[in-house]
C-alpha cells in the first residue's frame, strides 16, 4: 500500500473523497481555517502536535487536545484547524486499515478511540510522516513496514475496546464488531453533549436499537447504562469547572443543564461530599490544586 503525502498551510482545504482510494494519505498541516473531509467508509488517525483540532461528525462536535489521539471510522468526519499549530493525521479506506491488522493476534480491526498518544504510536505517525526515510533495526523505514507497526501500536492502546469487544454478542468477530460500534457511537454522542438532557430515544435510534434494548447491552458491555454513563461525565464536568474556572455558579447551572442552581448544588454536594463554596474555598488555599474526592 503506498502513501501519498499532503502539505496544507493557512486557509487549504481538502476532500478525502476525490483521492485514490488505494493509498494512505498522510497530512501535514499548520495554520488557521484549514479544513478537511473524511467521507464515509474511511478511517482516520489525528494528532494535534500543539494546538487543539476541531471534529464534528453525526454524532456531534467536539475538540481533539493537543497530544492526544483520535482514530475514527464511523461515518463521514469533518476537520478544522482552531489555531496556527501543527497536526498530522493518516487516512484511507477501512479496508486498507484492516489489511494492516490481519497480522496481528487475534486479527481484529481497530475501533474508534480517543486518549493521550502513546511514544511508540507518536514516534511512528511522525517517521511515517516524514516519508519513512529513517530506519533502524528495530523499525525499518519501509513505509508498510511503518504503517503495521503503527497499526499494532494503536492496537495497544484499545486493550480496554478490545475487553469491551469480548462482551459483546454475536457469533462472528465481524457481528461483535458491528455491536461494539453501535454502542462506541452511542457512548460517543453522549460524549459530546454531557450538558443536554438523555434522550433514549435519539440514541437508540442511532444504534438501530428499541430502548430497553439498547440499556440493557450497553449495561452488559459497558457496566453501566447510558443515563448512568451521562450522569458521570457530568459530574466530571461540573467538577472541573467549580474548582478549575472562576465562572459564577449560575452561569455553570446553566451550562451544564441543571434547572436552578440550588438544583446543581445539592447534586454537586451529593455526588462529592463538599458544597461548591468549600471547593471554591479550597482551590484560593491551595493554590488552585484541589483534588476531586471519591463520589459519595
Amino acid at each position: 500500500m503506498r502513501t501519498l503525502h499532503y502539505s496544507l498551510r493557512f486557509g487549504d482545504s481538502l476532500d478525502l473523497s476525490r483521492l485514490p482510494g488505494d493509498a494512505f494519505h498522510v497530512l501535514h498541516a499548520r495554520g488557521r481555517g484549514i479544513q478537511v473531509d473524511v467521507p464515509a467508509g474511511w478511517m482516520s488517525l489525528w494528532w494535534p502536535l500543539q494546538g487543539p483540532l476541531a471534529l464534528s461528525a453525526t454524532s456531534g462536535h467536539w475538540t481533539l487536545p493537543a497530544r492526544h489521539m483520535q482514530v475514527w471510522r464511523d461515518g463521514a468526519l469533518r476537520c478544522r484547524a482552531l489555531g496556527p499549530r501543527g497536526w498530522l493525521a493518516l487516512c484511507a479506506p477501512v479496508a486498507a486499515w484492516d489489511r494492516m491488522g490481519q497480522t496481528r493476534e487475534p486479527a481484529t480491526g481497530l475501533l474508534p478511540w480517543r486518549g493521550r498518544a502513546s511514544r511508540d504510536a507518536a514516534g511512528l505517525l511522525a517517521r511515517i510522516a516524514r516519508d519513512g526515510h529513517a530506519g533502524d533495526a528495530r523499525t525499518p523505514g519501509d513505509p508498510a513496514t511503518l504503517l503495521e507497526a503503527l497499526h499494532s501500536a494503536l492496537g495497544d492502546l484499545q486493550i480496554d475496546l478490545q475487553a469491551c469487544l469480548a462482551r459483546c454478542n454475536g457469533r462472528t468477530l465481524a457481528r461483535r464488531q458491528q455491536t461494539l460500534l453501535r454502542l462506541l457511537r452511542v457512548r460517543h454522542a453522549i460524549e459530546c453533549n454531557p450538558d443536554v438532557r438523555l434522550d433514549l430515544d435519539a440514541l437508540s435510534g442511532m444504534a438501530n436499537y428499541s430502548p430497553c434494548h439498547l440499556i440493557r447491552i450497553y449495561r452488559s458491555v459497558f457496566g453501566e447504562t447510558p443515563t448512568e454513563y451521562a450522569a458521570r461525565l457530568r459530574e466530571r464536568q461540573a467538577w472541573d469547572m467549580v474548582s478549575g474556572t472562576g465562572l459564577p455558579i449560575c452561569e455553570i447551572t446553566g451550562m451544564l443543564g441543571f434547572e436552578s442552581q440550588s438544583a446543581f448544588c445539592r447534586a454537586f454536594k451529593n455526588a462529592f461530599g463538599r458544597t461548591t463554596s468549600e471547593v471554591r474555598r479550597l482551590r484560593a488555599e491551595n493554590g488552585d490544586e484541589v483534588r476531586q474526592p471519591a463520589a459519595a
